[in-house]
């Protein structure tokens, strides 16, 4: 039995049939809450990203701290992922206004 938080991000990849497999769509979702949660967060929001592994795979940490709700959201995101969640502008001007550490 695996541990709770265990997840893959193996086998993003588009299939040869052009049919979306549950994988992508579960980390279009997670993408999509992220960009929600970015967007929508009040003034004391900090958001951080690093990126932790290069080989196999970039592998990038996000981190989006709102301390008015006493909350820490932390997701492993590969650059793909991030660069969809970047893609979106409301999100890359709270990247760019937020203090990055790390």
């Amino acid at each position: 039995m695996k541990p709770p938080g265990s997840f893959k991000i193996a086998n993003r990849r588009p299939r040869s049939d052009g049919v979306v497999g549950c994988g992508e769509l579960r980390v279009q979702r997670i993408v999509d809450s992220l960009r929600i949660q970015i967007a929508e967060g009040g003034p004391g929001q900090r958001l951080r990203i690093r990126q932790v592994f290069q080989q196999p795979r970039e592998i990038y940490r996000l981190e989006l701290d709102l301390p008015e709700l006493g909350f820490q959201r932390t997701t492993l995101l590969d650059r793909e992922a991030l660069e969809e969640l970047l893609a979106a502008d409301e999100v890359r001007e709270r990247v760019e206004a937020s203090p990055l550490k790390g």
